[in-house]
């Protein structure tokens, strides 16, 4: 279990370096979720798998000599739900929509046995249409 103080740090990474979303491993596969953050200081999302306790954390590709290495903190499935439900108080982007309908709904449409029914699966595709269409607001000009 983590402090107020850590999972508001944590929040606000994720506002503003990460991502709540649904992704495939495969593409025959269901989407599964994934709690991401992305930074280039390896010591900074150390921190965040230490006091979660759980994820990997992998280094990206750079293509240009120019760009710096960068990394990214990943969590999954169950473990990226209890993530996001320590944190989801303390976001204040369009990612606190997402969390809040993940924390609502993932049990109910994501069986843990993978087996679904029809109303299952349908009902999992209703989540996964209302969680990627939450996006970001479009920047004031």
């Amino acid at each position: 279990m983590i402090d107020d103080t850590t999972s508001a740090y944590i929040a606000g990474l994720l506002d503003g370096e990460g991502t709540i979303t649904l992704t495939r491993v495969h593409r025959n596969e269901n989407r599964r979720l994934v709690v991401s953050i992305s930074n280039n200081e390896l010591p900074l999302l150390q921190f965040v798998k230490d006091a979660l306790g759980v994820g990997k954390i992998t280094r990206k590709r750079h293509y240009q000599t120019q760009h710096q290495p960068s990394f990214t903190y990943q969590v999954t499935s169950r473990q990226a739900l209890a993530v996001l439900t320590r944190v989801t108080p303390y976001l204040r982007s369009y990612n606190r929509q997402r969390a809040e309908v993940v924390i609502k709904e993932y049990i109910s449409v994501i069986p843990r046995n993978g087996r679904y029914t029809q109303a299952v699966s349908t009902a999992r595709k209703r989540f996964e249409d209302r969680i990627l269409g939450i996006t970001a607001p479009a920047p004031l000009e």
